[in-house]
């Protein structure tokens, strides 16, 4: 395995100009090579995706769409958008895509921007149940900017609770309905929230930020049919670059496009357009569809060898790539769970779960996810060692990397790692 890091510029170059920065480089892919990646909401991109990224179209300029831009020189470029169009649309069986948001939240922006005014009311998901910052919570402009309402989950299932949807939804008509999270380990029915908006007379969207990598491998259900618009990022289970796109309805698209740009952002970065391109093109190969199924896969056994331990799923297990644990039963919060994992080499972060006691920066959950291991070619039989690993790191353990039981899982963990390295070249 060589030590250099996969970049699409000279590396040598860049080490010789600024080793602070190389060394910086350089350490991150020791990291990730070294633990267990488990944030539910990243991934790690291919070399093919990586040289995109490194290339000379970040040098452009490139303001508007193909075809009518505000600057000259764009005729490469164009070239790039228009394929990362064109296989976005076919990747999600879209009518409309725009490839230039720079992020999920920009994407969330323009939809605010395409079909609300300040102060319109729009239903979304409570961030303690398993929404977004950006589906209204106080702290995000979308909370600032408009008058959100908010569902939640039934206490007993732990699931989305449809009939409080339609009740708020008659309550409030709001403008926009919103569905999708990023603590949400079940499948979304989409056709429920598509009947009440429509009963509303309300714009359907879908945040599918999370699992739209799983929708790519058709591995679960898409929002595409259903939803006037989707919002999603490329550098979760999509595994592509850390960016945002959207698809919709052709009814929607000018609208939309106009909201992009000119009114959430200026000129886009041309070098994750093409970056994009390349990751659509990846997955639309067969060995990423059973990827995708097993990332679902790996999520479910590991989910099921947590709850063995007493570590509980919530909602019961999960249909996606995720889970979201409770940890009250082994009496340990969030935050030392993260803490201990972290110092045995296993990186997974806090999460609130549904009816939370705690603060949302101690929480009672954590959450885990399984696209960067299953990336790395771990499977079922691995699920289960990182089962043991996570219960022992989080109930036998208190930080101290030297702490013996500490030093034994990282030995573990090291040694998974080895066998199945992250960029293996």
């Amino acid at each position: 395995m060589s030590d250099t890091p996969f970049y699409g510029s000279d590396y040598e170059a860049l080490e010789a100009l600024d080793p602070e920065i190389a060394g910086v480089l350089q350490s991150e892919l020791t990291r990730i090579r070294s633990g267990l990646q488990l944030i539910a909401s990243e991934n790690l991109s291919s070399p093919a995706v990586l040289t995109a990224l490194g290339s000379t179209l970040s040098n452009k300029y490139a303001e508007g769409y193909p075809g009518r831009r505000y600057y000259g020189g764009c005729s490469e470029v164009d070239k790039a958008e228009q394929i990362a169009i064109d296989r976005c649309k076919e990747l999600f069986g879209a009518e409309h895509a725009n490839v230039q948001p720079h992020s999920g939240a920009s994407a969330n922006q323009a939809v605010y921007g395409a079909f609300c005014q300040p102060g319109d009311k729009l239903l979304g998901m409570s961030l303690p149940h398993g929404g977004h910052l950006t589906h209204g919570a106080k702290v995000s402009f979308s909370g600032k900017w408009f008058d959100i309402a908010h569902y939640g989950v039934d206490k007993d299932t732990e699931d989305i609770d449809y009939d409080q949807v339609r009740d708020l939804a008659r309550q409030h008509r709001p403008k926009v309905i919103l569905a999708g999270g990023s603590a949400i380990p079940r499948l979304i029915d989409f056709q429920a929230f598509r009947d009440i908006a429509d009963e509303v007379g309300a714009i359907f969207w879908v945040d599918a930020a999370h699992f739209i990598g799983l929708v790519a491998g058709k591995a679960i259900p898409s929002p595409v049919p259903y939803a006037d618009v989707v919002t999603f990022t490329t550098h979760k289970v999509l595994r592509g670059p850390r960016s945002g796109a959207l698809v919709c309805k052709e009814e929607h698209a000018a609208k939309l496009d106009k909201a992009v740009f000119p009114l959430m952002q200026g000129g886009p970065q041309m070098h994750t357009v093409a970056a994009k391109a390349v990751n659509f093109k990846e997955c639309m190969q067969a060995d990423y569809q059973q990827y995708a199924k097993d990332v679902i896969a790996n999520a479910q056994r590991l989910a099921a060898g947590l709850a063995e331990r007493d570590i509980r799923p919530t909602t019961g297990g999960t249909d996606t790539h995720l889970a979201l644990l409770d940890l009250q039963k082994v009496g340990v919060t969030g935050a030392d769970a993260e803490a201990r994992c972290d110092a045995a080499g296993i990186v997974l972060n806090k999460n609130a779960i549904p009816f939370d006691p705690q603060k949302a920066n101690v929480a009672s959950g954590v959450r885990v996810g399984t696209p960067s291991v299953t990336t790395q070619g771990m499977g079922l039989p691995e699920m289960d060692v990182i089962a043991d690993v996570i219960h022992r790191a989080v109930t036998q353990t208190d930080g101290d990397p030297e702490h013996a039981v500490a030093k034994e899982i990282r030995a573990t963990v090291e040694d998974l790692c080895t066998r199945f390295p992250a960029y293996p070249r």
